[in-house]
């Protein structure tokens, strides 16, 4: 597998994708601290970027690498070589790339312009290791809706309208729900929508963190009240761990499953 992964990985690290990707977040940087004239007020606008951003990147580079490397992966399971490892060793390869094109296109400007220095520091790591969350997150999920089609339209279409789902209606209905049942106790259903959706889960815990959740109403009462505290952020942190494992454990299954 790490064969694998070594492979995928300086891959995508030599296509000029992951050039552009490290080169829009390295921009980025620099444009938001020139702008804000302030750490901790770049990050906040930073957060509302990348939160819908790194899905779709991930979601999209998940599926083009899955459908582009076929005849590569066909060749691969004619070795003797395990199934799981070869599309582990993919899976973490463009995972791992994604992540890291965003760690140095984002933390390059910002630790030139004093992050070591800033008490935005802590903020900003958050901000990084949610991305990194999310970049695996959909990465796997795209894998996974990759190896479940083989026509290349239907997994780049169920791929996009996964993300459209999460980044925007699952908000919609939220608030729709939350309108409707306004009269019923609503803090655990709150809390439960939100777990069920990494989008939300990550942009919760940033501005928390941030201390802006009075910009959430009511919700963010509940909200800060949960994930506020050393356990709920622990409690945040194990759910976007079980959401990168959930899709890993899919991929697994259905790659033992399919027939190539």
């Amino acid at each position: 597998m790490l064969k694998i992964l070594k492979y995928s990985f300086y891959d995508l690290i030599r296509s000029r994708w992951s050039y552009v990707y490290f080169l829009f977040y390295l921009a980025l940087g620099f444009v938001l601290l020139f702008l804000n004239n302030d750490v901790s007020k770049a990050v906040i606008t930073l957060m509302n970027v990348i939160i819908v951003l790194i899905p779709l990147i991930g979601t999209i580079f998940g599926v083009m690498y899955y459908y582009n490397s076929r005849e590569f992966t066909e060749l691969l399971l004619a070795q003797p070589i395990k199934r799981s490892s070869i599309f582990m060793g993919q899976y973490f390869g463009v995972a791992g790339s994604l992540t890291l094109s965003l760690v140095l296109g984002l933390g390059i400007p910002f630790v030139l312009y004093g992050l070591l220095r800033s008490n935005a520091i802590f903020d900003f790591s958050l901000l990084l290791v949610t991305g990194a969350f999310l970049t695996f997150i959909f990465v796997g999920l795209s894998f996974v809706i990759a190896i479940s089609n083989e026509n290349k339209i239907k997994g780049f279409g169920y791929a996009v309208l996964l993300w459209l789902f999460l980044a925007v209606v699952y908000d919609g209905l939220f608030l729709m729900s939350l309108i409707v049942f306004e009269e019923y106790p609503l803090d655990t259903f709150s809390l439960v929508a939100t777990a069920l959706n990494p989008i939300d889960l990550s942009r919760i815990l940033i501005l928390l963190k941030l201390d802006i959740s009075a910009l959430l109403g009511y919700t963010g009462a509940i909200f800060k009240k949960f994930f506020g505290t050393d356990l709920g952020f622990l409690i945040s942190i194990a759910i976007l761990l079980l959401w990168t494992i959930l899709p890993i454990l899919g991929l697994r299954y259905k790659a033992g499953k399919k027939d190539f």
